[in-house]
């Protein structure tokens, strides 16, 4: 662990502390689903930490809940994790020549903010030592935040009011880091189709709605990409 390393972590750190803190209200919040859903505390706490995604836990629940084929489970899970496949090929260049027990660990361990706040400055730097300290630092104290307030949550699923509505933090938390990515128009096409597709198409069944909704969204993303890429060469 060399200084170059220590500087990365403590930067990192320093970025990430105060998205990791809202963290643990989604986190709380997915672990008292998991255990409404009737995953036992075991269960729960082997999802939290061998899924590690909010989106898809929360996701592939109602799914759990309602009895539907595991193929159905397995492909929405994936569905909800497929902006992961694009964040992993943006981060590549970091990774350039890491070995592959650390680009294992930095795939299980990127979340959304991770992405949103570190890749600029970890494709800018020239520094591996800095760049895996930068990364992993901030990834373990993410990580870290998700399984306490899953923990919490799972033990203290019966003991939370019901009153607290606690699920509207997941969806706060959700719109802050995604608010800042919609930084061009497709994003802002795919982000409005696919969040209107998904509560406009709610009643289909076995939750269905939130796979098309995606769908719709990546679409919709592609096509309006499409259409500026062409304005801008006929300009």
């Amino acid at each position: 662990m060399n200084e170059s390393f220590k500087r990365g972590a403590r930067e990192g750190l320093r970025l990430m502390l105060p998205m990791s803190v809202g963290l643990l209200p989604w986190a709380i919040v997915t672990g008292v689903a998991m255990r409404s859903t009737g995953l036992s505390a075991v269960e729960s706490l082997g999802m939290n930490l061998i899924v590690y995604a909010g989106t898809a836990q929360l996701g592939t629940l109602p799914l759990i809940a309602a009895g539907a084929p595991l193929w159905l489970i397995f492909v929405t899970a994936l569905v909800l994790n497929l902006r992961f496949v694009i964040f992993s090929a943006a981060l590549a260049p970091a990774f350039h020549g890491a070995s592959w027990s650390k680009r294992l660990l930095s795939g299980y361990l990127l979340v959304d903010g991770l992405f949103v706040l570190c890749a600029d400055r970890l494709l800018r730097s020239d520094d591996p030592h800095w760049r895996w300290g930068f990364y992993v630092a901030p990834a373990m104290l993410c990580w870290s935040m998700w399984q306490l307030g899953g923990l919490v949550g799972v033990l203290g699923a019966g003991v939370f009011p019901k009153d607290w509505s606690l699920e509207f933090m997941t969806t706060i938390a959700l719109m802050v880091m995604l608010v800042p990515m919609v930084k061009q128009r497709a994003m802002l096409v795919a982000a409005l189709v696919g969040g209107l597709g998904a509560v406009l198409l709610r009643g289909l069944p076995l939750r269905l709605g939130v796979i098309a909704g995606i769908a719709l969204g990546i679409a919709a993303g592609f096509i309006a990409e499409h259409w500026s890429e062409k304005r801008r060469q006929a300009w």
